[in-house]
């Protein structure tokens, strides 16, 4: 009984961390009507900052946090540079120049760009899946970033699904090096922000965006920085450390892109593209092919 109840747990933790990253689409959507790419980062930046410095300090784990940010200086000031800084500025110029519904969704072959750099990095072999399943997400991303004119190869916008897909390569590198990282998932995050913040601050002020500011974007900033950058993440890996079943809890994800096309809808106004809905399609089902093969895997193994 209480193995059940822990898994019911992970499953409601998991759809709540789901629930918010659907919505991210949509705060992104919003905010960029005010706020530069580098002001909303800044922004959400801070605020997720003092939550995650908050959690901590209920969680009494403050010395612990100044304990690792003597040690892991160096380590916090490089991973924070990938993530949050360079990343959020890659993905926000994409949903800057994009519609959302068209970021969002190539955003999401993060997953297959992260097998291809783990052969290099960390030398595992791909399989026959893999190629199945990049050859369906990719195929999607072409049918996206045509607008469903694959024929004439005629896109409707290069450079933003340049930084779309340079986005997921930033992701993807980004996990695949922090499967190295010591530091305890929880701390290592707030130190990231923690580094950035002078980052993003200095970024601001050399490319003159801490002045101007447009108050209309502000909410939508800080929902992004409390609750996208910082809340889902608790929520995971609460979801993560109380099942008992990875690969349910992962499968949830599938849920996000999918609930994100109705809020866009619904509350940004963008009116959803028959070409973004068979591009995702496509995104989903190379997703659910390699999700499927690394199951069957751990299965014989």
């Amino acid at each position: 009984m209480n193995k059940f109840s822990k898994n019911t747990q992970a499953m409601i933790f998991g759809l709540g961390a789901v629930l918010l990253w659907s919505t991210v689409a949509t705060a992104f959507s919003i905010s960029l009507k005010h706020l530069s790419p580098t002001q909303l980062l800044l922004i959400a930046n801070l605020v997720s900052l003092v939550f995650l410095v908050s959690l901590l300090a209920l969680k009494g784990e403050l010395t612990q946090l100044f304990s690792y940010a003597r040690q892991s200086w160096k380590s916090s000031l490089f991973f924070g540079a990938i993530n949050p800084f360079l990343y959020y500025l890659i993905l926000l110029q994409a949903y800057n120049t994009l519609p959302a519904q068209e970021a969002q969704a190539i955003n999401y072959t993060w997953a297959i760009m992260l097998s291809f750099m783990a052969v290099p990095i960390l030398k595992q072999r791909l399989k026959m899946a893999d190629y199945i399943a990049a050859g369906a997400c990719y195929f999607g991303v072409l049918y996206i970033s045509t607008r469903g004119q694959i024929g004439s190869l005629e896109f409707s916008n290069v450079t933003g699904v340049a930084f779309a897909l340079l986005s997921t390569v930033i992701w993807a590198f980004y996990w695949l090096l922090n499967t190295k990282d010591k530091r305890p998932s929880l701390i290592g995050l707030t130190l990231n922000f923690a580094f950035t913040l002078p980052l993003i601050t200095a970024f601001s002020a050399v490319t003159g965006e801490l002045s101007h500011w447009d108050t209309g974007g502000l909410w939508g900033a800080v929902y992004i920085g409390l609750f996208e950058m910082g809340l889902s993440f608790v929520l995971w890996n609460k979801a993560l450390k109380l099942t008992s079943n990875a690969s349910q809890v992962a499968n949830l994800i599938f849920l996000a892109p999918l609930l994100s096309i109705v809020w866009l809808s619904q509350f940004a106004g963008e009116a959803i593209l028959n070409s973004t809905l068979v591009g995702l399609a496509c995104i989903l089902i190379g997703l659910f092919i390699q999700n499927w093969a690394k199951r069957t895997k751990q299965q014989k193994i």
